[in-house]
């Protein structure tokens, strides 16, 4: 058997609301490449919800998150894609804290400190059918045997923020701070796996092409030999035979299923910190339009709730990310 461990983010623009960095890790048979898996696992999964649909409901739409989800859209699609495939792994939630919980482990202590999350909690789904998902996820359990591949995991890491503030000014730039966090998420989801050879498969960050020294400070001790650096893809190995590990960087990394995954689980989490953030806001603010915490409104939002924040006491680290 080999290993695939792909990770993606949602929240890297954003001055509002968490960073999220997800991991999805997979068992595929040997010889099948972390591109096969779309093919592997055709009778449960497609790659647009226009198939999915298209299906009568027995298969989940598993893609780019970007595909998936537009804001005033509902959370429909990614929570047919990430509670189902949840539900393979034993993890059956039925409120917002149990996701967080399953996806972010010791995460509701750090949620209680933030004053928008700390009582916040409503039912799951919100937007899919919670019976769908039951059906989803035998189909998914179904397609994983008759494939000989399966969903190992789901993990995933929420950066606050004040904590993003921290690790901004630390590794300089946003697009640094995310590598590390995606190779130290690779690194937690690899020391749960067995022997066998592991592909890692991130979406580029920032633009840069060369990560050479990033991949080599997170494997200390490792020969981490260059298997080209490229604009579409930036490829190293390392490790011993047996424990061969390839960590590649992608432009459109999403188009592999462990990485859209990925991609979707980040999403939701960010979602869902979004809905209870507005929330908080909207109680305190009435008439306050609700905010996606991208920049230009992020800042509109900033002056909005202005007033509420300084009688409340919150400070602006708490909120405000500074890039």
């Amino acid at each position: 058997m080999r290993y695939v461990v792909g990770i993606d983010e949602a929240g890297y623009g954003p001055n509002l609301g968490p960073l999220v960095v997800s991991a999805t890790v997979w068992e595929t048979p040997d010889g099948v490449e972390e591109d096969g898996l779309y093919a592997l696992l055709d009778g449960a999964v497609v790659p647009t919800a226009a198939q999915a649909a298209g299906c009568n409901g027995r298969r989940v739409a598993v893609a780019d998150s970007k595909r998936l989800y537009q804001p005033g859209g509902g959370l429909r699609n990614l929570e047919r894609g990430v509670l189902a495939a949840l539900r393979t792994l034993g993890a059956e939630v039925d409120v917002w804290s149990e996701v967080w919980d399953a996806l972010v482990p010791d995460s509701l202590a750090t949620l209680a400190r933030i004053p928008w999350y700390a009582h916040y909690d409503e039912p799951v789904p919100i937007d899919a059918a919670a019976g769908a998902l039951v059906s989803l996820s035998a189909a998914l359990s179904d397609a994983f045997a008759a494939g000989g591949a399966r969903l190992r995991a789901m993990i995933s890491e929420a950066v606050f923020p004040a904590r993003f503030n921290e690790l901004v000014f630390l590794h300089d730039t946003k697009g640094a701070a995310l590598s590390h966090l995606s190779l130290q998420l690779a690194g937690r989801a690899m020391a749960e796996l067995p022997g066998g050879p592991i592909a890692v498969v991130c979406d580029k960050h920032g633009g840069r092409n060369r990560y050479r020294r990033l991949v080599e400070e997170h494997f200390p001790g490792e020969l981490v030999e260059i298997h080209g650096e490229s604009r579409q893809r930036s490829v190293y190995r390392l490790g011993p035979p047996g424990r061969r590990v390839c960590v590649s960087f992608r432009a459109r990394a999403e188009t592999c299923l462990p990485v859209a995954l990925a991609s979707m689980t980040s999403k939701y989490l960010r979602e869902l910190a979004m809905r209870a953030l507005n929330g908080f806001w909207h109680r305190r603010v009435p008439g306050l339009k609700p905010t996606a915490g991208y920049p230009a409104d992020a800042a509109r939002f900033r002056r909005d709730i202005a007033e509420s924040q300084a009688a409340l006491g919150v400070p602006d680290h708490v909120l405000w990310r500074n890039r």
